[in-house]
């Protein structure tokens, strides 16, 4: 129910190009302080007392992989079988903390995990200050700044996914940062592949940032040329070793035919028209948002980029909290 609220309201915003919005009572100054206290507290509690789960582990291991030139897909460790079900770029953002923090062979404390994890957490945190201030000029950027960053540092579910030392920060960051870049379609293009094959489900995001520009030849080739480049980069080795068959069914074909107990769909089979409806209404929202609002502002976009992240996570089948984060900053 909580997703249906925030897809209608955020679905409301982005049509109607403008919102109620935040008003804090407490001065820039203090939302500042209290972001930056939030977030040296979370990263402290991170280093003291937090376990990698098999999300970490499974980055991890794939940039180990990647390093020592083994296949990225199929044939992974018996206690992280399933762990290969992410996109290439996922264990790509691994390598720099598995070269720092080599991996064991074991499921030991994993700091390359808590490094990456960190690292995902406090770049999301800075890309939101950087959107307020490119927002808006003067002192009132710099006030939406400091409510961006305090939202962030401030939120449960954000310091649940660091604490559990996941990935999903890692897509917060690409779709922040991809906001940040949004006027220039090369270079948001680039951010949304790279979002895309991290964990696929930000290609929903891709007619509507298309055309974002209009219809014009040249912007449209900028935005195509940039996912293209991405795509190429990292799909490339997979498709070739181990094959694009064993890289479709341990990634795309194994998340869809996932079977779980954390959503509606997985504990009553008969509601399984009610969300292939949704699906499919998705699927066609995203098409639409090509051409309609004609013309979208920044606000617009991230309401209506919201509304179909929520759009797709209200149909999987495995639903879990630390998911929230792919469509909060937005």
């Amino acid at each position: 129910p909580v997703l249906v609220y925030l897809l209608a309201r955020c679905l409301w915003i982005g049509f109607r190009g403008r919102g109620t919005g935040l008003r804090p009572v407490w001065p820039t100054m203090c939302l500042l302080i209290a972001a930056l206290f939030l977030m040296g507290f979370r990263v402290g509690l991170n280093m003291a007392d937090a376990g990698a789960i098999d999300v970490g582990y499974a980055g991890v291991t794939g940039a180990h992989r990647i390093i020592h030139g083994e296949q990225l897909y199929g044939d992974w460790p018996d206690d992280i079988h399933s762990g290969d079900t992410y996109g290439p770029v996922n264990y790509a953002a691994y390598v720099p903390f598995e070269v720092i923090w080599p991996y064991t062979g074991e499921w030991d404390d994993l700091p390359a995990a808590h490094g990456a994890s960190i690292t995902f957490d406090i770049a999301t945190f800075i890309l939101l200050i950087v959107l307020g201030i490119r927002i808006r000029p003067g002192p009132p950027g710099r006030r939406l700044a400091a409510i961006l960053a305090f939202g962030w540092a401030a939120f449960p579910y954000t310091a649940y996914v660091l604490e559990s030392d996941s990935n999903d920060s890692l897509i917060a960051a690409l779709l922040v940062a991809t906001l940040v870049l949004l006027a220039k379609p090369l270079w948001r293009g680039v951010t949304l592949a790279l979002a895309t094959w991290a964990k696929f489900v930000p290609l929903v995001l891709a007619p509507m940032l298309l055309t974002l520009d209009g219809w014009k030849p040249r912007k449209l080739a900028l935005f195509a040329g940039g996912f293209a480049v991405v795509t190429a980069a990292a799909v490339t080795w997979p498709l070739i070793n181990p094959g694009f068959h064993t890289f479709y069914e341990r990634t795309i074909a194994a998340q869809a035919g996932r079977i779980s107990p954390f959503s509606i769909w997985g504990q009553d089979e008969s509601l399984e028209p009610l969300r292939v409806a949704i699906l499919v209404a998705t699927g066609v929202l995203a098409i639409a948002l090509a051409f309609v609002p004609r013309k979208k502002s920044l606000l617009q976009v991230a309401a209506l980029s919201a509304a179909l992240m929520l759009g797709v996570q209200l149909t999987l089948h495995h639903w879990f909290y630390l998911y929230i984060v792919w469509f909060f900053p937005l």
